[in-house]
């Protein structure tokens, strides 16, 4: 999952546990808010009705010592003063209930205050219906909640465009310093801008990290090309030595053996030499890609040089590929040697009476040629390492094999832009799919 996904996804779920436990917590909320908001107004009212007996007289309300009561419309609020003992005291705002002679009981937020007025002690009461308090609460609810909502929505957004502009220059980086890069071939550096500070490091890190692979790379394409060339001197002088050697009339056989085990030897050498001096040629680009060749009149050019090794194995040959596919900008040499030393394996590594077949396959952007064989196989934990330079398994060390020849596939694969993959069970067999871009396969 991408960074930018993940934080936006961490900040969707972490407002959404905020709403939750808004919305848990909203009732309560509201209540109180109402709550203190009517107690304000019964005070304000509190506040009113004294001023009016302070301005005026408590006869205003009260005549002949007679309570005054009175009653809004259906009983939503009333007002209640009516003189009590000299010591009785009440300063209070809590819920109570008040009975009717019609038999209705009710429930108030009831505001008691005690005072003097001329010597006599009076109780004033002022209540507002609690359903009223209700009545309230539901639309304030709902505006909350709407009002959340839109926040959440507005914040989500602006959370996602922060974050596609903060995290652009790591996008930056990874494109073009990780995926865009050709390895082993760098492309100059240039700097990310951003204002982050982290992001600076990054890049930096990544460059100097760069520059250190790439300079690693260059001595060892350089050291490859310039040993393999250097060796084939002395490997030429001491094969010309040999075959003069073996022209000396007194040579004993015991000698011819042993000049005969060491040209060998040579011979190994030299081959070793050549594919690692080929390597390094095609790692360096020396080579075009101008050629064009259809791919079954070069699968044919492999079986005539491999015929005789499929014929001594009795190994079963074929070919189903759509005869007008057509290789173009390649480089027709080399891709010979990836498909000799694909089929040279499949041969090396087959079974008496086995079978070896090649197949071609469009896709939807590309094209495929699957090698498969019901040889050997590789163990599943080898298969990460078979493209590795001079890493022979249990397997090759049975064969006449220097541990060069998938190695070479893979740079000659590389070099055209063709990705391998390969799937194989031990003792079953092995299928190596070499998927070419269409750049590089013509149908017609």
């Amino acid at each position: 999952m991408r960074l930018r996904t993940k934080l936006t996804l961490f900040n969707a779920i972490s407002k959404l546990v905020i709403v939750v436990l808004f919305v848990l917590l909203l009732p309560v909320l509201i209540k109180n808010i109402s709550s203190n908001y009517v107690d304000n107004k019964l005070i304000k009212q509190k506040n009113k009705l004294l001023q009016i007996v302070k301005s005026r007289g408590i006869e205003a309300y009260i005549e002949n010592g007679e309570a005054y009561g009175s009653y809004l419309p259906l009983k939503e609020e009333f007002i209640s003063l009516d003189e009590v003992e000299p010591d009785f005291f009440l300063d209070t705002i809590k819920l109570g209930k008040r009975k009717f002679t019609e038999g209705d009981t009710l429930e108030y937020r009831i505001l008691s205050h005690t005072f003097k007025v001329k010597n006599h002690n009076y109780l004033l009461e002022i209540g507002k219906s609690v359903d009223t308090l209700d009545e309230t609460s539901a639309p304030l609810q709902n505006i909350a909640f709407q009002v959340l909502l839109g926040m959440i929505l507005l914040t989500i957004l602006a959370d996602q465009f922060y974050s596609n502009y903060v995290l652009k220059p790591l996008r930056l980086i990874i494109k073009t310093k990780l995926v865009g890069q050709k390895f082993p071939n760098f492309n100059s550096y240039r700097k990310v801008r951003t204002t982050t500070s982290d992001f600076e490091y990054l890049d930096i890190s990544i460059h100097k990290m760069v520059e250190t692979i790439a300079d690693k790379f260059q001595k060892e394409r350089e050291f490859i090309s310039n040993a393999s060339h250097e060796l084939m001197t002395p490997i030429s002088i001491l094969q010309s030595k040999i075959e003069n050697m073996f022209e000396e009339e007194d040579i004993s056989d015991d000698l011819k053996v042993r000049l005969i085990e060491m040209q060998k030897i040579l011979n190994r050498l030299k081959s070793i030499t050549k594919t690692l001096l080929l390597i390094s040629q095609i790692e360096n680009e020396q080579f075009l890609k101008e050629d064009k060749v259809t791919v079954v009149e070069l699968l044919q050019d492999v079986y005539d040089e491999i015929s005789i090794r499929l014929q001594d194995k009795n190994i079963d040959y074929s070919i189903d590929i759509p005869e007008n596919w057509n290789l173009v900008n390649i480089n027709k040499f080399l891709l010979f040697n990836l498909f000799f030393n694909l089929i040279n394996n499949a041969t090396k590594y087959n079974n008496e009476g086995g079978y070896i077949q090649i197949t071609g396959t469009a896709g939807h952007n590309n094209f495929i040629i699957s090698i498969a064989d019901n040889g050997i196989g590789i163990n599943a934990e080898a298969i990460p390492f078979i493209f590795n330079r001079f890493k022979k398994f249990r397997q090759s060390l049975q064969q006449d094999s220097f541990g060069l020849g998938l190695p070479i596939v893979k740079s000659i694969a590389t070099f055209h832009d063709i990705d391998i993959e390969v799937t194989s069970v031990k003792d079953t067999g092995s299928t190596f799919k070499l998927i070419f871009p269409t750049t590089l396969i013509v149908v017609g």
